[in-house]
């Protein structure tokens, strides 16, 4: 049952990927497109691929960093493996690479899965951190743009705004109130649920994966981590802009432009469907007109850019998976240290 959920999971996505294509590239011509990729200069390309690379380390090194204080420390080799492991997961399957990659670790270092998917969450705390920073960059820096596309896109989806958030306030009360009937019976029978083995499996877990999320508030090098986290988004940000130059109808925009895409390519790669496939795509193509490029050259720009990312993700993620897969099992010992910052006993 489960294999078939999955499937039809997989099918979906992949389905909703293909009409988003569809539908960003129907009313295209292609001997305009086909020319503008046949006119790149892709030694641009090659240059935001490097720039990927560099990213890529850079977070692998962070995730070491966030492990090491739960008591565990994984080499930089196996930590950046399970990472672009992870990574190639979420292609196939949105969100199965976060597990997948503490999976890795699991089998190669013996790491807790929930701790290491603790540590998954504080990075994608710091990531929503960082992409809310972009967010108020943006708007401040390009705000005539980014202002007419997002009011274009809600005035044209959210016409009857107001019915829609009403019934939000009625889902909002619901779902308030039934985590305060669940709160209030779990601490009325809590004497019993203590003695409730799953329960006390559970509470296990959530310790862990607190354990993993706190790990970021015992980094030894606090300026190092926080580097390493400004520096992945200023390669995001020169990747999505060196591609620019690689076609004629871009080469001429700025700065102000890469910002731009990366806002909004960010969102489309975060969009529940396989690496963001259509939805990425028709983003920036959208946000291109914006500054003058006709949607030949827009879509060019997403296909050069996307394809080229996601060729870089499989490639290293398959060799990731391969050196993997020679590496030896861990044999399960007790961390050197443990820090968890959760107290001790359920009251």
């Amino acid at each position: 049952m489960k294999k078939l959920l999955s499937f039809l999971k997989y099918s979906l996505l992949l389905g909703v990927s293909v009409l988003l294509m569809w539908y960003a590239l129907k009313e295209l011509d292609f001997a305009r497109m086909w020319a503008e990729l046949l006119n790149a200069d892709y030694s641009w390309v090659a240059v935001s691929l490097l720039m990927g690379v560099a990213a890529y380390v850079s977070r692998a090194i962070r995730w070491k960093m966030q492990i090491k204080p739960t008591g565990y420390n994984p080499s930089l080799v196996h930590t950046y493996n399970a990472m672009m492991i992870g990574y190639v997961a979420n292609l196939v399957l949105p969100r199965v690479g976060e597990v997948a990659r503490c999976s890795v670790l699991k089998r190669t270092d013996g790491l807790p899965v929930n701790t290491g998917f603790g540590t998954v969450i504080a990075e994608r705390l710091i990531d929503t951190m960082m992409l809310l920073l972009v967010v108020a960059l943006t708007f401040l820096l390009q705000f005539g743009r980014i202002r007419e596309f997002f009011l274009d896109m809600f005035t044209d989806k959210y016409s009857n705004l107001e019915q829609s958030l009403h019934s939000f306030y009625w889902v909002f009360w619901v779902m308030l109130g039934s985590a305060v009937v669940i709160l209030v019976l779990a601490l009325r029978y809590l004497s019993r649920l203590r003695q409730n083995t799953f329960f006390r499996k559970a509470v296990g877990f959530v310790r862990g994966m607190l354990q993993g999320v706190f790990s970021i508030t015992k980094i030894d090098n606090q300026l190092a981590f926080w580097g390493h986290t400004v520096f992945v988004w200023v390669m995001y940000y020169t990747m999505s802009l060196v591609v620019l130059y690689a076609l004629p109808a871009t080469d001429n925009l700025g700065w102000g432009a890469g910002l731009s895409i990366l806002l909004v390519g960010t969102l489309g790669m975060a969009a529940p469907v396989q690496g963001g496939v259509g939805v990425y795509h028709l983003l920036v193509q959208a946000t291109l007109l914006l500054y003058g490029v006709n949607k030949e050259a827009g879509m060019a720009y997403a296909l050069l850019a996307h394809t080229s990312q996601t060729l870089l993700v499989v490639v290293m993620g398959v060799f990731s998976f391969i050196s993997s897969m020679l590496q030896r099992k861990h044999v399960d010992m007790p961390p050197a240290e443990i820090n968890i910052p959760v107290r001790n006993e359920i009251n």
